[in-house]
């Protein structure tokens, strides 16, 4: 069965606390509205989750529990390498996903994340706003074959889009 990944840039985050560290910033008021009218917004493209990704930086965590909370998930899998990630490494975690799981979503940051979509598919997005997800397929049966150019995108969608369906 081919593959679906979901990244969803997490949600705006709180800059008003300059003792925080970058890890522990917040969702700030309009990130706590942004992630669930997304999830919302999955669910009404009738899109299912097998499984649950997340960098374990507090704004990716809090942004992903919203998504698991609209799909009654009880499991969201933290990822240390999604924080910070490049390419190549968010690469590394892809392939290393369980084939059992085909539809993956995956809560991370830029600029790792805009690169990563456009790299796998050979697209020009110029940026994943804040809450963002991008849904790309794969026509592989296994994550391990996912490399360069191997996907296509089949929506990308961001809070301020008029294109919501």
């Amino acid at each position: 069965m081919a593959k679906q990944l979901l990244l969803v840039r997490h949600g705006k985050s709180d800059w008003g606390n300059l003792d925080l560290k970058d890890f522990d910033r917040p969702l700030n008021k309009r990130g706590k509205e942004n992630a669930p009218e997304m999830a919302e917004r999955l669910i009404n493209r009738g899109f299912k989750i097998d499984q649950i990704v997340s960098s374990p930086a507090k704004r990716a965590k809090s942004t992903a529990k919203y998504f698991a909370e609209a799909y009654n998930i009880d499991q969201i899998y933290f990822e240390e390498s999604i924080y910070e990630a490049n390419t190549k490494t968010l690469l590394k975690v892809v392939n290393g996903l369980n084939d059992s799981a085909n539809e993956v979503v995956m809560f991370g940051h830029n600029p790792g994340f805009t690169d990563f979509s456009n790299e796998l598919c050979d697209a020009d997005i110029y940026n994943i706003p804040t809450a963002g997800m991008v849904l790309i397929s794969f026509p592989f049966d296994s994550w391990q074959m996912v490399s360069k150019g191997t996907g296509e995108v089949v929506f990308f969608d961001y809070p301020k889009n008029s294109d919501e369906i």
